[in-house]
């Protein structure tokens, strides 16, 4: 299994505004890899659009997941085909506790007519919640309401536990969150790397790295990869900023005309 983003091309769709010029990017199965970029860069659009958020236009080019094109399915559909997305900023639902919620998102997978038994479900949801050591009070809150950001990312990594998406996409993760809720949310997704499953870490910072270690780091500026390595990658970034990235793009562009 593989992610594979040909020539991908978005722009913001209420002012045309283009923001992805042609970015690709190849994600392996059982691999991490980490996209790095200053702000603005396209990073978090990279996401949205992989989601399907309707903000959002493509206009050219492909993201093809088991060579499965996910561009123009909803977003459902890409759900059911196997992506998962983790958002910078989750969402409240009040009213709706968590264990109704991701007993509904399990539900939605089944073939039509088929019933998730509850015995089955909380046999799950226990499980994957002893391995993230979650309270079980947990299940009977809010989706997301009156939660820290720690709690808010911890609720996604059970998500996905639950769910064992192909290809999880984790957008700034590690926004908002000090410390000790870092390290929690870090151990989670890494209780769930596999070798079925690639994971995708959208970042700004290096500090995260040094929790989920990437296998491959990308580095995007402009809406495009400029720079592809390994971890130490990452350590260069810290270390130097990305302004030497964006002075090569120029030279470079310069000694091109």
């Amino acid at each position: 299994m593989s992610l594979e983003i040909k020539n991908l091309h978005a722009r913001v769709a209420t002012t045309g505004t283009e923001i992805l010029r042609g970015l690709d990017l190849t994600v392996e199965t059982g691999k991490v890899h980490a996209v790095m970029g200053p702000n603005g860069s396209g990073k978090s659009t990279l996401s949205k659009v992989l989601g399907g958020h309707p903000d959002y236009e493509v206009t050219e080019g492909e993201a093809l997941l088991d060579g499965v094109n996910l561009l123009g399915m909803e977003p459902d559909v890409r759900s059911r085909e196997g992506l998962f997305l983790a958002f910078q900023y989750p969402m409240e639902i009040p009213g709706v506790s968590n264990a109704n919620f991701l007993r509904a998102a399990l539900q939605a997978r089944l073939p039509q007519g088929e019933e998730l038994e509850a015995v089955d479900y909380y046999g799950q949801l226990y499980e994957k919640m002893d391995m993230l050591e979650m309270d079980r009070k947990f299940t009977a809150r809010s989706v997301n309401e009156g939660f820290s950001g720690g709690e808010k990312k911890r609720a996604e990594i059970l998500q996905m536990a639950l769910l064992e998406p192909k290809l999880c996409v984790l957008d700034e993760t590690d926004s908002g969150l000090d410390i000790d809720a870092l390290k929690i949310v870090a151990d989670g997704v890494n209780a769930l790397r596999s070798p079925d499953r690639a994971v995708v870490v959208i970042t700004h910072y290096q500090r995260l790295l040094d929790y989920i270690v990437p296998d491959v780091v990308h580095v995007l500026v402009g809406g495009r990869i400029v720079r592809t390595g390994g971890k130490e990658l990452a350590h260069e970034l810290e270390a130097k900023g990305y302004d030497w990235i964006k002075d090569g793009l120029a030279e470079a562009a310069n000694a091109a005309l």
